[in-house]
């Protein structure tokens, strides 16, 4: 009795040893059986179709097709351990004139959809150009490289000191490596120190007055004052447009030609404070004191407080002459004894306005709103022609 080995065409694993009898029929159904295909022919270990069975002798290897042409097991083998040692190869990258040792698989598989996985994962499919030690050339820095490359290998993060690490991040953006991207961003976001809003201190803005020339316009704009004590400092010519002033203390202090327009001045004070040829235009001083304040510049330059909120302000004796607060907001306000001669107040909301003796003369209420407002002991008669629109 012969016996034979019988494989699937084109593979060595395994294989199945019968007895050989009858017909060449009989021993395909008998592979067909073992193997659990449909065998339709059968051939030597070197290719060659057997139609006989007398040409088959005892401990033959017979490879069972289903019809296919012969396959050679020793060729598929090697294929199969390229593709198996594809990934596990060693290679050279140059970057930037820096090699750089690694495997395939490091660069393929962490990051499978990168620029580098696409490069790396067949052997020569981009054409890459190497050097004269057949390293691969690729033109970046290497010093941001070497993080990346670290990360891939090992999966974490790590950056040395004296590495920036936004040129890291744009290495990892430049070869898709988008998880490392979204680290490296998540980084620098935290390396940054926190937003400090936290009002300016007396002392740090004497620091400046002092550095400053006394012509010189200092811009404070858009910043924190909110209950620092300004009292008696010469902020003349200063640009607080939009500062947050509210709190403050700036009684006594000098703000001649100060820019305060939308400025929040609310429940400040201001009381004696020098306000000649102020800008306090659409500014915020609800509930501020100005007891005393003058606004009467000698040369004519007359302060603006034009569309100005002054809901609920105190500002008894001062003087105002001239002064623009057209269309401002002086409910409820205190202007007792107050100098307003020529002062326009056009579209002035004086709603319940308490103007006991003022002086009012040639000043223009045209349209104003007095509902409410007292006019007591005024120094001077009050016109029709000057509330009448």
């Amino acid at each position: 009795m012969r016996r034979v080995t019988l494989f699937i065409n084109g593979t060595s694993k395994n294989g199945k040893v019968v007895a050989v009898y009858g017909t060449l029929s009989d021993l395909l159904s008998v592979a067909s059986n073992k193997l659990g295909i449909k065998a339709c022919s059968l051939y030597n270990g070197k290719g060659g179709l057997i139609d006989d069975i007398a040409l088959i002798r005892d401990d033959d290897v017979l490879y069972v097709s289903e019809g296919d042409p012969f396959i050679d097991p020793q060729n598929e083998a090697k294929v199969t351990s390229d593709q198996h040692g594809a990934h596990t190869d060693w290679l050279t990258l140059n970057i930037g004139g820096r090699p750089f040792t690694t495997t395939r698989s490091t660069l393929v598989s962490k990051e499978p959809e990168s620029m580098l996985a696409h490069m790396f994962r067949e052997k020569d499919v981009w054409g890459n150009k190497r050097d004269e030690h057949g390293a691969y050339l690729i033109d970046r820095s290497p010093e941001y490289f070497e993080p990346i490359l670290n990360y891939l290998r090992h999966g974490q993060l790590i950056v040395n000191e004296g590495i920036n690490i936004r040129g890291v991040l744009e290495e990892a953006r430049f070869f898709g490596i988008e998880q490392l991207a979204e680290q490296l961003e998540a980084a620098i976001k935290n390396s940054q120190p926190p937003e400090d809003h936290s009002p300016i201190s007396r002392k740090e803005f004497v620091r400046f007055l002092l550095a400053t020339p006394t012509k010189s316009e200092l811009r404070c704009q858009g910043l924190n004052f909110s209950g620092a004590d300004l009292s008696r400092l010469d902020l003349r010519y200063i640009n607080f447009k939009m500062a947050n002033l509210s709190r403050c203390n700036l009684a006594h202090a000098n703000l001649c030609c100060s820019n305060l327009e939308r400025a929040d001045l609310s429940g400040a004070n201001l009381d004696g404070a020098n306000l000649q040829g102020v800008k306090m235009l659409c500014s915020n001083a609800e509930g501020a004191s100005l007891k005393g304040c003058n606004f009467e510049d000698p040369s004519g330059l007359k302060a603006n407080l034009e569309g100005a909120n002054l809901k609920g302000v105190d500002m008894e004796g001062s003087q105002m002459t001239g002064i623009n607060l057209r269309v401002a907001t002086l409910k409820n306000a205190k202007l007792k004894n107050c100098n307003l001669r020529g002062a326009t107040l056009a579209g002035t909301d004086l709603e319940n306005c308490d103007l006991s003796g003022c002086d009012l003369q040639e000043a223009n209420l045209r349209g104003s709103n007095v509902k409410g407002a007292i006019f007591e002991e005024m120094l001077t008669p009050l016109h029709m022609s000057q509330s009448v629109r």
